[in-house]
């Protein structure tokens, strides 16, 4: 910044002035709420003249004075009012002329002007407020004082730390000031632009000056965004130049460009390309050449070298496009040089900012000016240095304008100069993975050889760039460099690739007719020769013809050996004219899991053929579709393995069908197998492979239609060969995979139930299919079934067999002959023809089993031992499901087949025992679980061993419905004239049938059960007696509990006794053990609440026990719970771990055998569980025997009180309660 200085006294040294200046940063706000930045301020102190300050007009800030400082050392104060005085005057005016309102007035003071002025001289305050009083009344801070400056001391330190401070803070506001002023002209400039007389120079210059001060004040950013705003605003003006929107100012930049030497970035400002746009003579490159320079300057100091190359990319190419649009004349090759001139002269630019290190890690920003220095060479012959050289030898690079001049002396200098460029930028695409912009500097290189004669090297570069147009899909680019590669192979004499080649281009449809015609006589010519080859060659299907559809004739690709199956294929012909092909053959591939011709391992569960497989086809012009970049899918298949007898399953897997497509080894190098690539794989037809042959068939353009006749076996389509003379065209994988089997079947029979589910003790309807198979069914055939007791055949008298056709149509029908005997029932088949269907319906019945004892286990007709079938649950449903298996001899086979059919139990049926003191109840409860509702019938209970026992029934209806899910009770009494038996063999029966038939559909079921210790053993009576003096009982009040245990019954045999310890000849007695508990929590036992009694074995024996309970709650009250169980002592016990089912869990319970003959009748027991086992659980652990409880079976003990309610009266406490009403 410049700072005009007026004095009168020597100054200090101007450098010491400006490394003040320079030292510290200062914070500068800018306006319109940008960012404060720190900037150090760099000022130029120039002496004042007048001429130097700003003129009207004048938008130079280099130059412009922003600060101005006067100097005196005046003491006196006749000298100041002479002289100084008029002096500062003067030079105030000369600045408010000038429209200078920066400026201050510095007063030196020093100890020698003291000294020599010391008598008439005035106070130093009073020079100093005079000037204040005369040029600073507003702005006393104008004028500083600077004392003994010279000196090293403190006081002069100080005084230069103010000056600076003030100085700086002077001059940055001045700068804001103005800088603002400036940019407020700056805008009403650019929005002058409509206006004519607008000139784009003269704004650039203004906009220019700005960028000079922020890259002064080292704001390289901000100085970038103005030169970006210039080139901005001159592309948008050449963009509406080419839509129509014409500026006057343009014209200059129209003119025929005449210079072309390239860009100039060594120099930080092109000072003549500047003066040439400041005189509006400036042609449109020198514009874009300086404005470059400029913004290259910039970005250097930034350090982002790497956008200065992507920047000059866009330069170039915006260059060539804004030439086109504003009509500029330019001379042939003038722009190419221009290009690759300014291509490595950025490069240079680049060498000298970066280490050898750090471009060779970017070469990818700089591989760009590379390519298009070579396309500049391409274009016109201009050749470019070594962009090998360039790499590896940074400093020995020759100017831009020596190589350009050594490259045109001589054909030999350009041709090794173009080489290196060339082979130098593939090498630096192929390093940074960019191998498609490599491939199309080949192509060009390849060009080149091919201009030269040398098709060998061309072929290779050829070959690389076909790669990328196939795998990106450009058709006319693949067919171009198709016809350039077979021109190579043909000078080449690769025959077979040359072939293969023609037949790609014969069936080019962007090939005209003619050419097409060409090529593919180039292939018939090769066919005619006979003997030349020691072997034909073997070329790509898909060049040649391709398979668009496969039918099978009949659409199920499944017929028997006695049928025909016929194949027709669908082959659309590439070639423009008509082919003859001595022999099309189609390979297939036996599968050895389906079986062959020894029979299908997958019956009936094959999957259905589609009938016809469609292929999908891609233009043979453009790219692989994208699945073939992938690999062909998964062909998937499900195996099973059944068993041949029962065909039932054993075993199911998965396997793969295309695994010789998966499983191969893809070189990297080699091309897709497709007939888009550039040569597709050579392959042969393997040896040893069953074929379907063709002879003489002749293809036409377009679509052609060929049939083969499929021979016996299960087989798969693999490939595809045609054979023209010398010449096979092989397709080498037929994918989606189509296979078809002509098979022979071995004769199946299958049972199957007409309806689910199949209900046992009802007549049920089965189907049995006879699939004949290979097998004639003769006149005389018979099937054998083996009868058993548990599901007989119904006899029938009318039975009818279909035969249908393997298309499933009726042929014929006829009257089955059944003869059943004690152990076979014959049924005779009708004659059928081999792989025909044979149906026909038979009647079941299965038994429903009633419980009773198995039968010796009978055999079949076989041999085998025929195992009862037993019932089991299903767990898809309530129902109990029974599996009858049946035998079957058939006439095809040794082997009797075995076949099973499933049926379920429509009834669960239980019973109970209930008694009533010595009276008994048998309770039966039949429930239906099935679907189906039924009628029962003459429902019974019969006993099968006591006669005099009789069972009168208390069910008043004959018949009952019985509906699905729902239950029927029956009930009877027993009734005995001498002694009851103590087990009961006991009979269920009722006639059911479902509730839509008549009375002659009724069948029987039967139900067998048997009751065991059902005499009535003790009865147990209880009596709650109210306290003394009360007539009822009351809550929370002591009651007295009496129960009384009566034995009803003499000791029957078996009954454990015991002789009684007090009376060694007494009669017998037992011990029983009492509780009482009250699981509802409305009584309380008080002290006692279980114990043991020793009970007399004699009838009518009784004893009596004590309790005291209190009631709870006041209201009717059930009797606490009164349990009896039987006590068996260790002399009873088996020592063996004791029966989990006659234990239970009791609460701290543990009474040895001795505690409790000890205590007898006092034993108090702390328990509110029932007891079942006493003694030690480490003992039990151990199998030691220990006494134990024993339950009584249901109806052996009858408790009188167990349904009785006992009255409790609330308690007699008198309570107070308030009541508040209102």
């Amino acid at each position: 910044m410049r700072i005009l200085f007026n004095n009168n006294i020597p100054l200090p040294p101007l450098e010491l002035l400006h490394s003040f200046f320079f030292l510290e940063p200062m914070e500068w706000r800018r306006t319109y709420g940008r960012a404060p930045k720190m900037i150090h301020l760099e000022a130029n102190f120039v002496q004042f003249k007048e001429e130097l300050l700003p003129k009207e007009g004048n938008k130079a800030l280099l130059t412009f004075p922003f600060l101005h400082i006067y100097w005196t050392d005046c003491c006196d104060t006749e000298m100041y009012k002479s002289s100084v005085k008029e002096d500062m005057m003067r030079w105030q005016n000369s600045l408010r002329t000038h429209g200078s309102s920066d400026w201050v007035i510095i007063v030196v003071e020093t100890n020698d002007t003291k000294k020599k002025n010391k008598t008439n001289i005035l106070p130093r305050s009073s020079i100093v407020d005079k000037i204040r009083s005369d040029f600073c009344n507003k702005q006393s801070d104008r004028c500083v004082v600077l004392s003994d400056p010279l000196k090293d001391s403190s006081r002069s330190q100080e005084s230069w730390n103010s000056l600076l401070l003030k100085l700086r803070t002077l001059l940055l506001m001045s700068f804001t000031k103005n800088l603002g002023r400036f940019e407020d002209e700056m805008r009403t400039l650019r929005e002058k632009r409509t206006q004519p007389g607008w000139s784009f120079c003269e704004y650039f210059m203004v906009q220019e000056e700005l960028a000079f001060v922020f890259e002064m004040l080292q704001q390289f950013e901000d100085a970038l965004v103005q030169y970006d705003e210039l080139d901005a605003l001159f592309t948008q003006y050449v963009l509406n130049f080419g839509a129509g929107d014409t500026a006057n100012w343009l014209g200059s930049f129209c003119a025929p460009v005449r210079n072309w030497s390239g860009l100039l970035l060594r120099r930080p400002i092109d000072m003549e390309k500047r003066d040439g746009i400041q005189r509006g003579e400036a042609s449109l490159l020198d514009l874009r050449s300086y404005l470059f320079s400029r913004q290259c300057t910039l970005l250097i100091f930034l350090q982002r070298p790497w956008e200065v190359t992507q920047r000059a990319l866009e330069l170039l190419h915006n260059c060539v496009q804004e030439l086109r649009l504003l009509e500029v004349q330019v001379l042939e090759g003038a722009l190419d040089c221009w290009v690759f001139l300014s291509c490595l002269e950025v490069l240079h630019r680049i060498e000298g900012c970066c280490d050898p290190a750090q471009l060779a890690a970017n070469c990818s920003h700089t591989v760009g000016l590379w390519a298009a220095a070579h396309t500049g060479a391409v274009h016109h012959g201009v050749p470019a240095p070594s962009g090998l050289d360039f790499t590896l030898h940074f400093n020995s690079l020759q100017s831009p304008y020596k190589k350009l001049k050594e490259a045109l002396s001589s054909v030999e200098a350009f041709e090794r100069h173009y080489l290196e460029l060339s082979h130098a930028a593939m090498e630096m695409y192929q390093a940074i993975g960019r191998l498609r912009s490599a491939r199309l500097v080949g192509k060009s290189l390849a060009e080149f050889y091919m201009r030269k004669g040398d098709p060998e090297r061309a072929e290779t570069f050829l070959q690389e760039a076909l790669k990328s147009y196939v795998s990106e899909g450009w058709s006319l680019p693949v067919t171009h460099t198709r016809r350039q590669v077979a021109e190579c192979q043909k000078l080449l004499s690769k025959t077979e690739d040359y072939l293969q080649t023609s037949a790609l281009l014969a069936g080019d449809v962007n090939l005209t007719t003619e050419e097409r015609k060409h090529f593919c006589q180039e292939i018939l010519s090769f066919t005619g020769k006979s003997g030349d080859q020691p072997h034909k060659v073997t070329l790509s299907m898909g060049v040649f013809a391709q398979l668009t559809q496969l039918k099978f004739h009949p659409a199920t690709a499944s017929v028997h050996s006695g049928a025909v199956l016929q194949v027709e294929l669908t082959l659309r012909c590439l070639m423009p004219v008509s082919v003859r092909i001595q022999q099309l053959v189609a390979s297939i591939h036996f599968e050895v899991d389906h079986g062959g011709t020894h029979g299908r391992s997958k019956g009936a569960q094959r999957q259905t053929h589609p009938g016809t497989v469609v292929f999908s086809q891609s233009n043979s012009s453009v790219g692989p579709p994208s699945s073939s970049g992938a690999g062909p899918s998964l062909e998937l298949d499900e195996v099973q393995d059944r068993s041949p007898s029962d065909n039932s399953l054993n075993s199911t897997g998965v396997i793969c069908k295309n695994t010789h497509l998966l499983m191969r080894r893809h070189d990297s190098n080699s091309p897709p197998d497709t007939p888009n690539c550039i040569s597709p794989p050579t392959v042969g037809i393997k040896e040893g492979a069953q074929m379907l042959k063709v002879q003489d068939v002749t293809l036409e353009p377009g679509n052609n239609s060929i049939t083969f006749t499929a021979p016996p076996g299960t087989y798969t389509l693999r490939q595809l060969c045609a054979t023209v003379g010398e010449v096979q065209f092989i397709l080498p994988h037929i994918y989606p995979s189509a296979q078809y089997e002509v098979y022979s079947q071995e004769p199946q029979l299958t049972v199957e139930p007409l309806s689910e589910p199949l209900l046992a003790g009802l007549p049920q309807k089965v189907k049995f299919t006879l699939l004949t198979g290979h097998y004639t069914v003769k006149k005389g055939d018979a099937l054998q079934l083996s009868n058993t007791e548990t599901m007989p055949i119904l006899p029938s008298t009318s039975c009818t067999a279909r035969i249908s056709s393997p298309t499933s149509e009726l042929v014929g029908e006829s009257t089955l002959s059944i003869q059943s005997s004690e152990k076979v029932t014959s049924i005779s088949l009708p004659p059928a023809p081999p792989y025909h269907t044979l149906e026909f319906q038979l009647e079941v019945l299965c038994i429903i089993p009633s419980g009773a004892d198995r039968p010796a286990n009978e055999r079949l007709t076989n041999g085998e031992v025929r195992h009862r079938p037993r019932s089991y649950s299903h767990p898809d449903t309530p129902m109990t499901a029974i599996d009858q298996r049946m035998s079957i001899d058939c006439p095809w086979s040794i082997y009797s087949t075995l076949l099973a059919l499933t049926f379920y139990i429509p009834f669960k049926t239980k019973h109970s025992l209930l008694s009533a003191g010595n009276r008994k109840y048998i309770q039966v409860c039949v429930q239906n679980v099935s679907d189906v509702n039924f009628t029962l019938a003459e429902v019974k209970l019969t006993e099968k061993q006591h006669a005099s026992l009789e069972l009168q029934s208390l069910n008043t209806k004959t018949q009952q419905l019985l509906c699905c899910k729902h239950s029927v009770f029956c009930l009877w009494e027993v009734r005995w004239k001498d002694d009851l038996p103590s087990c009961l063999q006991c009979v269920f029966s009722a006639n059911f049938s479902p509730l839509s038939q008549d009375i002659s559909a009724y069948k029987p079921f039967h139900y067998q059960f048997q009751l065991e210790r059902v005499t009535t053993l003790y009865s147990v009576k209880a009596e709650i007696f109210p306290p003394a003096g009360e007539q009822h009982c009351r809550s929370g009040v002591l009651c007295g509990l009496e129960v009384c245990i009566t034995r009803l019954t003499d000791p029957a045999e078996g009954e454990i006794a015991e002789d009684s310890k007090t009376e060694t000849d007494g009669p017998k007695t037992t011990k029983l053990m009492y509780e009482v508990a009250d699981s509802s929590s409305n009584w309380a036992v008080c002290g006692k609440s279980s114990g043991m009694v020793l009970m007399p074995m004699t009838a009518n024996a009784t004893h009596k026990v004590q309790i005291e309970v209190m009631p709870l709650f006041a209201g009717h009250l059930p009797f606490p719970k009164i349990k009896v169980l039987k006590y068996l002592p260790h002399t009873a016990a088996v020592a063996i771990q004791p029966d989990p089912d006659s234990c239970v869990e009791n609460d701290s319970l543990s009474l040895l055998d001795k505690t409790l003959d000890d205590q007898g009748d006092t034993a108090s027991i702390r328990s509110r569980g029932s007891v079942h086992s006493v003694g030690s659980g480490d003992q039990q652990q151990k199998g030691v025997a220990m006494p134990r409880l024993d339950p009584f079976s249901p109806g052996q003990v009858f408790n009188h009180s167990h349904a009785r309610q006992v009255l409790v009266l609330p308690a007699t406490d008198d309570h107070i309660m308030e009541v508040n009403a209102t």
